[in-house]
């Protein structure tokens, strides 16, 4: 493995994947805060701390930031998350100290201007705007605040427009003085890097973080529920989901796959049945969605108004077959769609560094890609069943926007996920 780790004075870890052939670096700075670490009445300051940290510093102007990266043929770009919030840039290798030296500057040094946060306040308001009204993205919202209600964990990454407003900048300066602590960050880089060049360069640019006080957040409950919206759209977009597990656990694996061969692709039972066999969504899928101590799968189905009504337990049955009748190669032909995303990924700088940085805040090492290989390739039957009886045991969620009047109950669902369980259960034993 071409990984090398230092941990700095400070705490800093600084990672990187040295790749020969390239002329590029892919660079950015991690850090282990998100969504589910802020108070409720301040939902969504980090994403605005994350806008906010390109709109000046003490040293530059917003326009500056802008006109520095993009003078080399640079890119600096930004993303919130639940647990962890990132800020990376690529550049041609000569330009790798210029790229740390403005990750730096934003991080270390944000000036917060007031009449710079207003502004963009206003802009992060349209983009909220912009999400509701967009069903097929709103309702994964949705999905996260009904399955983890009145939790953190639930609350939107973007915020609430309320909570939005409320931001100012001593709120923002405060957040980050308080979690921006330099033992969760992790600066990882891949691609065209001298490692001791990058440790000198984050030691000197990041010297002035110190460590402060120790950063707990709950631990995410799951509580299944049922959110119906009737609204004047041509769609209906649904999502039937159920607790899974996290990163972490010794099935996720496991679990990547069995997400993979029911719904991740056009082979996939999902769409071979739902669309291809009935013709009843344009758009349907699953997806796994882990976190460091939880997780959520879900089928999303983008559908009509009649077909909605027997898409929904279509899906339950669906659920009940695949536990019950997985053939070996549905298996094989999931684990290397997997195995081929991974590896393919592999040739691209950005994906290797952005995976490197969260497998540090994951794990607190960096994983193989044999390591990873070796934990697909022993996924079985017996696990894909093993997998669908724990996700079959949670109790449903579901999520309905558009035309959705005629649904089934949720204790219509209940009663078919729990039967089905117990039919697995029984086959297992």
């Amino acid at each position: 493995m071409s990984v090398t780790t230092t941990t700095l004075d400070n705490g800093i870890v600084v990672a990187s994947d040295s790749m020969s052939g390239v002329e590029s670096v892919s660079l950015g700075a991690w850090v282990s805060v998100g969504a589910r670490h802020e108070p409720e009445e301040l939902n969504g300051i980090a994403h605005v701390l994350e806008h906010m940290a390109f709109k000046g510093t003490a040293r530059r102007s917003a326009r500056d930031i802008a006109e520095e990266i993009e003078a080399v043929g640079g890119h600096l770009n930004a993303y919130t998350g639940r647990e962890s919030t990132a800020y990376y840039a690529q550049v041609l290798r000569e330009h790798t100290s210029l790229a740390v030296d403005l990750i730096a500057d934003i991080l270390v040094h944000p000036r917060f201007d007031a009449a710079e946060l207003e502004r963009e306040k206003a802009v992060i308001l349209q983009e909220i705007g912009q999400a509701q009204d967009t069903p097929d993205d709103i309702i994964f919202d949705h999905f996260q605040e009904i399955a983890y209600p009145r939790q953190a964990f639930g609350r939107p990454i973007l915020g609430q427009p309320e909570t939005v407003k409320s931001v100012s900048s001593d709120s923002l300066r405060d957040y980050m003085q308080s979690r921006y602590d330099p033992r969760r960050l992790i600066f990882a880089a891949a691609g065209a890097i001298e490692h001791e060049r990058l440790v000198e360069l984050v030691a000197e640019a990041f010297a002035e973080l110190t460590p402060g006080e120790t950063l707990t957040s709950d631990a995410p409950v799951y509580s299944a529920g049922d959110l119906r919206q009737v609204r004047a759209l041509e769609q209906a977009h649904l999502i039937l989901g159920l607790e899974a597990i996290g990163y972490r656990d010794p099935d996720y694996y496991a679990a990547s796959i069995f997400a993979t061969l029911f719904g991740g692709g056009m082979s996939s039972r999902l769409f071979q049945e739902v669309r291809e066999e009935r013709g009843l969504a344009y758009s349907v899928f699953s997806f796994l969605s882990g976190y460091s101590d939880t997780g959520l799968f879900g089928v999303y189905a983008g559908t009509g108004e009649l077909e909605a009504q027997e898409v929904v337990p279509l899906i339950c049955g669906l659920l009940t077959e695949a536990g019950e009748e997985v053939r070996e190669a549905e298996i094989d032909r999931a684990r290397n769609q997997i195995k081929a995303s991974i590896l393919m990924g592999r040739e691209r700088t950005s994906n290797r560094c952005e995976h490197l940085a969260n497998q540090l805040l994951t794990y607190g090492r960096a994983l193989s890609v044999e390591e990873i290989v070796a934990g697909l390739d022993a996924v079985d039957r017996a696990a894909i069943g093993r997998v669908t009886r724990r996700l079959l045991a949670s109790t449903p969620t579901l999520i309905a926007l558009g035309p959705v009047g005629n649904l089934p109950s949720h204790g219509d669902l209940q009663g078919r996920l729990t039967a089905a369980n117990g039919r697995a259960t029984l086959v297992a034993g």
